[in-house]
């Protein structure tokens, strides 16, 4: 079933169809499958420095635009980790992310650019730096998964105390993603609410039933979870047109991070 789900998204976008092709799968597969990356960026374990400008842009652009002045950006330096690149005086950070601890496996052709308020950037946004300096560091991916783990269960990582969220208003996004949870190039704008230990059960949610309404999902620990509330499609679609010459410029800087039946 799964199978013949994939192929027919992979020729259509999944936000239209999935109520359709996969009702039994998680609402949060929503996006638009991609091709592979080439084996060579899929195995590869050093992270790739992506262009002072195009990345800044990339992270921003999970804010709306009237927030994204006041917001501090940080830049990935595969030699040392995060640095600040843009001060910010909202208590709003935004990074793009470029390794999924809980998979357990390094690539380089993840891209999930996300903007934490001020209470995930305090708790959530230190384990994405941490996991980064770590990798740099030479950890192994099954090492660095059980020491994350580790790091909520003896207190060293908290999570969020008080109501907040995340921005992934992004135009694209890849990484790790249902119905396959093999890794994609995605085009799925949302917004992430903290709400750690959750379930769908806990609010009565059921993903599948309609894609606009709240869904939780868990990011590996229970402590990570979130609700997620996608935008619509309109807003949508507003966000692809603004965004243009963004998708255009990451298209042009790697072939993966173009989405699938789009003209770049």
């Amino acid at each position: 079933m799964l199978d013949g789900a994939v192929k027919a998204l992979a020729r259509a976008d999944f936000l239209t169809r999935i109520a359709a092709k996969i009702a039994a799968v998680p609402i949060v597969a929503i996006g638009i499958i991609g091709a592979s990356a080439p084996a060579s960026w899929a195995t590869e374990t050093n992270i790739e420095q992506m262009p002072v400008r195009l990345e800044i842009q990339f992270a921003l652009s999970a804010l709306p635009p009237a927030l994204r002045d006041k917001a501090a950006v940080y830049r990935l330096d595969p030699g040392s980790g995060y640095q600040l690149s843009q001060p910010g005086t909202s208590g709003v950070t935004c990074l793009v992310e470029r390794t999924a601890w809980e998979q357990a496996d390094f690539r380089n052709d993840i891209y999930v650019p996300l903007c934490y308020d001020a209470e995930g950037t305090k708790t959530y946004l230190k384990v994405i730096m941490d996991v980064a300096a770590l990798r740099i560091q030479g950890m192994s991916p099954a090492a660095l998964k059980a020491e994350i783990e580790n790091r909520y269960k003896n207190g060293t990582y908290k999570a969020a105390e008080k109501p907040g969220l995340s921005y992934m208003a992004a135009p694209v996004m890849r990484t790790w993603m249902n119905p396959d949870w093999n890794v994609h190039t995605m085009s799925v704008p949302h917004l992430m609410f903290y709400a750690p230990n959750l379930t769908n059960e806990d609010i009565g949610a059921v993903p599948s039933a309609d894609r606009y309404f709240p869904f939780t999902f868990k990011e590996g620990i229970a402590e990570q979870t979130y609700i997620i509330h996608l935008v619509g499609e309109a807003e949508k679609k507003k966000i692809m047109a603004t965004e243009k010459t963004l998708l255009d410029d990451l298209c042009a800087y790697r072939d993966f991070l173009c989405l699938p039946d789009a003209k770049h």
